[in-house]
């Protein structure tokens, strides 16, 4: 079984301090050892989060059996809590969803034409 790419997108509350607070928070290192473990766990291979105003992208790399059912450390839960006060959901978003699924539309390998 191979890998999948996920790609989903979530909106940052539109304020300058709690954005750079969220960049801050997400910066090498700075992220909750307990939080990185966790997404580990649950068979998220690689991650990336991109910005661009108040919008983030998140790019995963998952595991053929993602999401494993794990039990979530409290830790994970207090992080999540503390997350939630930078983020809001997009609009048309699903109230039970937080980073909203993106579907993909097109890729240069698929486009019929030769390299």
């Amino acid at each position: 079984m191979t890998d999948r790419r996920l790609v989903r997108t979530l909106d940052l509350v539109d304020d300058a301090e709690l954005m750079m607070e969220y960049r801050r928070r997400h910066a090498p290192g700075a992220v909750w050892p307990e939080v990185v473990a966790h997404i580990r766990s649950i068979g998220v291979k690689d991650m990336e989060i991109w910005c661009t105003g108040n919008r983030l992208v998140m790019i995963m790399t998952v595991a053929h059996d993602f999401p494993r059912e794990v039990p979530e450390p409290v830790r994970v839960r207090d992080w999540e809590r503390q997350m939630d006060s930078f983020q809001q959901r997009i609009p048309g978003a699903p109230a039970d969803e937080k980073w909203t699924a993106m579907t993909r539309i097109f890729t240069l390998e698929q486009s019929g034409e030769p390299p």
